[in-house]
């Protein structure tokens, strides 16, 4: 079962109170995991219960999106906000220096993360940040074309194309390779969180001008990309091992952008791989 958490983030007009949603299960060392824009902590489903055989995992729903609620007034979703947010997210719960996974935009916090040294060892799915300018056009047309379309669509209509694979296809396709293996659950529940997110046009508005460029040092880095990856190209990932040559840069066959429900074992393998190289 979810639970809820409210704590105090500092602002330029004061004090503003942050609620965030998470899930957590295991044992072990902490373990953040941080979803893409318009998800929410169920695209970590997948993989969790295999995670939390050895990490005390913590999924978060961003500010915004899922269920926890959108930032106050004056706080922004750019990185420079968002990351200390997470960082009192952590200390509200007793956590310091977790180690963190992240997807999409949620790979590109935990880079960020592991930058200002807020982390033991980061792990990035197809993070955002390293895109041409192209290609980060192409994406956010495709974010924005997703987001109508799921807007557009009746509650009645969504479960109905959840109920088959094509159907799911139809909803998901555009971020899973295997958008057949999800199930008709979590297919509304990604469809109706996309299109409900409170966070979304202000984190995409905030993405506008970012480029990730700075290394990541003393902090371990995993890079993954999957093979089949058509919001994020996979060439952005060699971008990445450039900007930060000390990254292990891996490849997930067979996985789309969202690559956790794709394969499951490898991912959860990446992960537990990744932290163990920032093991204390």
């Amino acid at each position: 079962m979810s639970a809820q958490i409210s704590f105090a983030v500092e602002s330029t007009a004061g004090p503003r109170t942050v609620t965030v949603t998470y899930e957590r299960r295991g044992v072990g060392e902490p373990l953040l995991l941080l979803h893409g824009i318009g998800h929410l902590w169920q695209a970590w489903e997948p993989v969790i219960d295999i995670l939390a055989t050895e990490r005390d995992v913590i999924a978060v729903d961003l500010p915004g999106f899922g269920s926890s609620p959108a930032l106050p007034p004056p706080l922004a979703y750019d990185l420079g906000t968002v990351v200390p947010v997470l960082d009192a997210f952590c200390g509200a719960l007793g956590i310091e220096r977790p180690h963190v996974a992240g997807n999409s935009l949620g790979g590109l916090l935990a880079l960020e993360l592991g930058r200002v040294k807020l982390v033991r060892s980061v792990t990035a799915l197809s993070p955002a940040g390293f895109w041409s300018e192209a290609e980060r056009r192409y994406a956010f047309a495709t974010l924005r074309a997703m987001r109508g379309a799921a807007r557009a669509m009746p509650v009645p209509l969504v479960e109905r194309l959840s109920r088959s694979a094509a159907g799911r296809t139809v909803l998901t396709g555009t971020v899973y390779a295997r958008p057949g293996r999800l199930s008709p659950a979590a297919a509304v529940a990604e469809t109706l969180s996309l299109s409900r997110a409170t966070g979304f046009e202000e984190t995409l508005a905030a993405g506008g001008n970012v480029l990730f460029t700075e290394d990541v040092p003393a902090v371990p880095v995993t890079v993954a990309w999957g093979s089949r990856d058509r919001l994020l190209l996979r060439r952005q990932g060699v971008r990445a091992k450039r900007v930060i040559p000390g990254a292990r840069l891996v490849r997930l066959p067979g996985c789309g952008h969202v690559p956790m429900n794709d394969d499951p074992a490898l991912v959860s393998r990446v992960i537990l791989d990744g932290s163990r190289a920032g093991a204390v």
